[in-house]
């Protein structure tokens, strides 16, 4: 189960839980929060376009470079809250935690209201198993009216509070995120996979089938969410008509290698996860 990672000028992480991972960041999440203003100074333009360029390299998977361009910004403004969230991405890449840590806990004091900072923290939190912490900084993303994707940071905090063993809490999230997002496929497969788990087959079945019709629509209206499902989907009907005489979890049919879970606002990534 994926969904949660990190977010920055173009992207941002994604999480799993029950094997939950969290997703990857999203071109969205990597974009600057602030917008070019006629009075923007030299130095903080010098500091947004290294910012893009590094949020660029990030999602290219070149660390070096992209470590190199997130120094360069904060040379030229050192106060740039994108540029600290960015290069917390880029730390918790590298394995530097601490660094990671307190480039995000920059960029949150520079700019408290910054919905993709919150997001990324979150999705770092929760891969290091921070679920309470990590859910307090989603819901601050979701809270924000001005966050164009609350779904997502709502997915990420199921994903998640599911990691956790909140199962209740972890569907309520899903569920707040499809009455945003009606199409939401990451909630989709976890309230599917959720339902399962409840015994309630004839619940599973409708979530995939809300799965089955985006995938119908093709990938780019679907994406990794109906890949991940349509060996599981088969695998559903033709074990539907058993379901109801099954009671033990042992007899659960196997998983795809990953499940869709939490987001970044990156977009993508591996199973684990997801995180």
């Amino acid at each position: 189960m994926r969904y949660i990672r990190f977010a920055t000028v173009a992207a941002c992480l994604a999480l799993s839980a029950c094997g939950a991972t969290t997703q990857r960041t999203d071109e969205s999440s990597l974009k600057s929060q602030s917008s070019t203003t006629s009075d923007e100074t030299a130095e903080r333009a010098r500091a947004r376009i290294h910012t893009e360029l590094a949020a660029s390299y990030y999602e290219l998977g070149n660390m070096p470079v992209a470590l190199e361009e997130v120094r360069e910004s904060l040379r030229s403004d050192p106060n740039y809250g994108p540029a600290h969230n960015i290069a917390g991405l880029v730390y918790a890449r590298l394995k530097e935690d601490r660094l990671a840590e307190e480039s995000f806990q920059r960029a949150l004091r520079i700019s408290p209201t910054d919905y993709n900072a919150h997001n990324n923290y979150g999705l770092f939190l929760c891969d290091r198993k921070r679920e309470r912490e990590a859910i307090t900084h989603f819901m601050s993303a979701v809270n924000n009216a001005l966050y164009p994707f609350p779904d997502r940071s709502l997915v990420n905090a199921g994903v998640c509070a599911r990691r956790s063993g909140d199962l209740a809490g972890a569907e309520g999230y899903f569920q707040r995120a499809l009455k945003i997002r009606p199409n939401q496929q990451q909630a989709l497969f976890q309230m599917a996979d959720l339902s399962y788990l409840k015994a309630d087959y004839p619940g599973a079945r409708l979530y995939l089938a809300r799965l089955n019709q985006l995938a119908q629509m093709g990938p780019r209206r679907c994406g990794s969410a109906c890949a991940s499902s349509a060996a599981w989907a088969t695998a559903t009907r033709k074990r539907a008509m058993h379901c109801s005489l099954e009671t033990g979890s042992r007899n659960r049919w196997r998983r795809a290698p990953w499940l869709p879970g939490a987001t970044n606002d990156h977009g993508r990534r591996p199973a684990i996860a997801h995180r």
